[in-house]
Parts: structure tokens; sequence; C-alpha cells
């Protein structure tokens, strides 16, 4: 069967009538179907309209075979039907402007990916639920793709049913390089939904939505050139060797490649010589870190992480030395891009879309950079054009 062959999509629904509330799609997984993913809405936030969406091709039970291990070229061009026929009925449901998150279970999970990973832009979140993402199909899967776009991600440690390589390389990339802010769980179990992981799901679409409805969302994925003031040639340059390895739990830590102490040291006492900056104990991160504060500054609130107090950035204890700045969305994408840091994993949902570890510098040549790009978050939050030179 063609997808040109398929009749009008069929779906099951949920909650709101509404045609410009938001719009929760949640797409099934092998064996099942929309009426069963369905029963996944009572659980969830109330408010949101939610829509289940019939699989196109009845053959391989639904979404399901975009998660088998033979995922590849061979099929890329069934899933870019399949994506044209879904974005058909979409656009249609929800024009431009109505916010839509996408929930995939098991198959619906590596089809919520392929379509996130098309067009990011188009999504206000993913829910990657004991899933893969379409690695090898076609997609575009690089550096910073994903920034922006907060994910979802759970699963199980003894899934069987997803081989374990795609499970823990979708895990990695959502993580690290996609630039994604993830909340994610992993828990024992295996190919299923638990209540806990329904639970957190629920908390973090009505997170993530309430967020959108207070400050909007910074447009996913990162742009083609940005400029930075505070930089030699007002470019970030690319970061060399591997990303380090960063906890997946609050607190967001630096676990690997940690920044030598003195240039720690070097760098607070940098930070400090900044316009209107005072120093003291960070008002959100753990004890030990030392928080750095503009008593006048910026109307907007999203150019601080504590704008109560006027904490733009703080520097972690020194077995970390990692900070988190808040920045302008575009320079945050082109931080996680380049390789200098990632996303909080509450960024666009409980916090800032800015709010970044940047990584500790290793030497000297760092040192410059990652003062340059504090030294941006700093004009950030005091409206100025403040740059190193």
């Amino acid at each position: 069967m063609t997808i040109a062959a398929v009749a009008a999509p069929i779906t099951a629904t949920y909650g709101s009538t509404d045609p410009t509330a938001p719009l929760v799609v949640l797409l099934h997984g092998r064996g099942s179907d929309e009426r069963e993913i369905l029963g996944l809405a009572p659980h969830l936030p109330s408010g949101p309209a939610y829509a289940a969406v019939r699989a196109p091709i009845a053959e391989g039970g639904g979404f399901a075979w975009f998660a088998n291990r033979g995922i590849g070229r061979p099929i890329a061009g069934s899933l870019r039907s399949t994506m044209d026929w879904f974005r058909t009925w979409l656009d249609e449901v929800a024009p431009a402007g109505r916010p839509v998150i996408l929930v995939g279970f098991s198959g619906g999970a590596a089809f919520a990916g392929g379509l996130v990973l098309d067009d990011p832009i188009r999504y206000s979140g993913a829910a990657i639920l004991y899933g893969t993402l379409p690695f090898d199909a076609g997609l575009v899967v690089g550096p910073g793709r994903l920034a922006h776009l907060p994910v979802f991600v759970a699963q199980g440690d003894g899934d069987h049913v997803i081989p374990r390589e795609l499970l823990d390389r979708t895990w990695d990339y959502l993580l690290s390089e996609s630039g994604a802010p993830a909340v994610v769980q992993r828990q024992p179990g295996g190919h299923q939904l638990t209540r806990s992981s329904i639970r957190h799901l629920g908390e973090w679409i009505a997170h993530r939505l309430a967020f959108i409805d207070h400050h909007g969302a910074a447009p996913a994925a990162p742009t083609a050139q940005v400029t930075w003031p505070t930089l030699h040639d007002g470019e970030l340059p690319e970061r060399s060797g591997p990303r380090p390895e960063v906890s997946w739990t609050i607190p967001q830590q630096q676990e690997t490649q940690s920044s030598p102490a003195h240039l720690q040291e070097r760098l607070m006492e940098a930070i400090r010589a900044l316009a209107g900056v005072e120093v003291g104990p960070s008002r959100i991160s753990v004890p030990g870190a030392r928080g750095f504060a503009l008593h006048e500054g910026s109307d907007d609130q999203q150019a601080f992480l504590v704008p109560q107090v006027g904490e733009f950035a703080h520097l972690h204890p020194d077995h970390d030395g990692s900070l988190h700045v808040a920045l302008p969305p575009d320079m945050a994408a082109d931080v996680s891009a380049k390789g200098w840091g990632r996303p909080h994993m509450w960024a666009g949902t409980r916090l800032s879309p800015g709010f970044m570890m940047v990584y500790g510098p290793r030497d000297e040549d760092e040192f410059v950079t990652v003062l340059g790009i504090v030294t941006a978050s700093h004009a950030y939050a005091s409206g100025t054009d403040a740059s190193v030179r």
C-alpha cells in the first residue's frame, strides 16, 4: 500500500475542542492503535487538545517499523512519505502559531524523532518514550540541531525490544550534541510505560505549555551565523575534542574534563571585574557556587538565571568548574552547536531558554573564549554591548 492510496487520517481525540488550544499529538507503536495510546491523555494535563493518529500503513504495526534494527537508507523513502502525509494533516489542524508537542512511544517515538529532526522549528517539544531516533535515515542529525526544542526521554534498563545500541545512541545525542534541553528518565524495567514516567511526562508537558503561554517559544535549531561582539573576530570557535560528561539529574554538573583550579580563580576575578558585578553565594546553585549579580540591568527576565536578585551567571565549586549563564537564544544555540556547553534540562520549561551550562576552560585559549561567553551573558543582563577587547 502506498501513502497516496491511504484514506484521510483517522484520529481519536480528547480534551479541549478549542482550535487554538495547544495540541499534543500521541503516536503509537507496534501492535497498538490510536485508541489505545489515547488512554494516556486522561493522565496528562488538562487544557490542551490531544489527538492520536492512526498510522497510514497497517502492515508492520503502525509506525513501528521505524524502530527496527534495520532502519537506514532502504526505508528513508518510506519515512519521507509518511512524514509528508503527517505534515499535511498537521498543517490543517494546527496552523503555524498553534503549539504542537509530539509524544511517541516505541515506533511512534522514532517517527516523532524523525519529524523534529526534519523540521525542528515546527514543534514546541517532543517526548521520546522507549524508542530511538531514526538514525541513518537521511535526516540531519548534527550538533545543535534541536537547540531550544525541549525533549522528554524515558527508557527502561531492561528494554529488549529496541536494540540497546540505538537506545544509547539516542540518549547520548539528545543529552549532549543535539542542543536540546532534555529531561530524562532511565528506570528499571522493560519496554513499557510506568506510572512514574507518565507522571513525569505530564509535569514536563504542563511546564512547557505554561512557559510558552507566559514567554512564547524561542525558535528551534541554530542560526546560520551568530555574531559575538565579546569574542575575537566576532565568532565562537569550535571547541576541540570530545564533550565532557555531564550529570543528567538535578543538579546539573560537569563530571569530566574539569577546569584547573587556577583558571577557575582567574575566571572568577575576571567576571568580578565586569561593570556593576557583585559576587556572593549563588541563589540557585549548589553550596559553594559563586553567583554573579547586577543590581541594575535589563528588564528582560530571561536575561537572568535568578531575575529576582539579578543573578546572570554562577561558577560551580572547583571539583566541577563549569558555569551556568543566561544568554540570548541565538548565542545559546551557538554554544551548543560549537561544543562549549549544553542547555540546562529545564531551559524553556521552568527556566530561561538561554539558561546554559558552559564547560570550564582547560587551558589559556579556552579561558579567553569562556570569558567571552560570560561577558556576552553580562552584556545581555545589563542591556549593553560590553565586550572583551
